[in-house]
């Protein structure tokens, strides 16, 4: 190794890294749905993919942090997470084109309270993972943000630090 080279702190700790990723993406989801459960924001379908990528990104970064041992095992795991959370990304970059470029016409779908007055609880539950609600609109915002914009920078977030682990040659020698 590079005596002049600093290592990255995400890459050294591998397996806290990729139990933080799972961690956090785990967190983002259920704040998602207590958003959705609290405020009755209804999610659009592209919100779903989000909550779908997102709990994908976590169950690798778990999986990663509990079958690591080796850093080839890691690399594998967060090269993983990387394609996932940019996935993530990507979708979360086109709600936040269509918030910025609304269509004309927009689809919208049941809201949450008339899917529970409607459907039985079992029909009503699968539901709130199809999302209902128009995918341009912004119903929420946190400092000037939508929640698709919020996304792109943690899904970022994500596939940077799993990223640096994955291209972190060193990470695995410094730990034993």
């Amino acid at each position: 190794m590079n005596a002049n080279r600093l290592p990255c702190p995400v890459a050294t700790r591998p397996r806290t890294t990729l139990a933080a990723i799972a961690l956090a993406c785990f967190a983002l989801v259920g704040f998602g749905v207590y958003l959705q459960m609290s405020a009755n924001l209804q999610p659009c379908p592209l919100c779903i993919f989000q909550r779908y990528a997102y709990i994908a990104t976590a169950l690798l970064a778990a999986a990663g942090a509990l079958h690591g041992g080796s850093y080839r095992v890691w690399r594998v795991y967060s090269g993983l997470v990387t394609v996932s959370a940019a996935t993530g990304l990507v979708i979360a970059a086109r709600q936040t084109w269509l918030q910025h470029n609304p269509p004309d016409i927009s689809e919208c779908g049941a809201d949450l309270e008339f899917m529970l007055e409607s459907f039985p609880l079992t029909q009503a539950l699968p539901m709130v993972f199809r999302g209902t609600g128009d995918c341009s609109k912004v119903d929420w915002t946190l400092l000037g943000f939508s929640i698709a914009e919020w996304s792109i920078v943690c899904f970022g977030l994500v596939a940077l630090c799993a990223l640096a682990v994955a291209a972190d040659r060193y990470a695995g020698r410094r730990l034993g």
